[in-house]
């Protein structure tokens, strides 16, 4: 796994929480979507 990766997940997931925290959950909701379909992306040797 990336180093950046990583950083991309960390921050759509605190995003998601500070935008769940301000009422926006719509947006928390899609963000933490992202952050959990792109964690579970794997890259496979072709």
């Amino acid at each position: 796994m990336s180093i950046s990766k990583d950083i991309f997940i960390g921050l759509l997931f605190i995003i998601g929480i500070l935008g769940f925290i301000s009422g926006e959950f719509i947006l928390s909701t899609l963000l933490f979507a992202a952050a959990a379909i792109f964690s579970n992306l794997v890259r496979r040797p072709s």
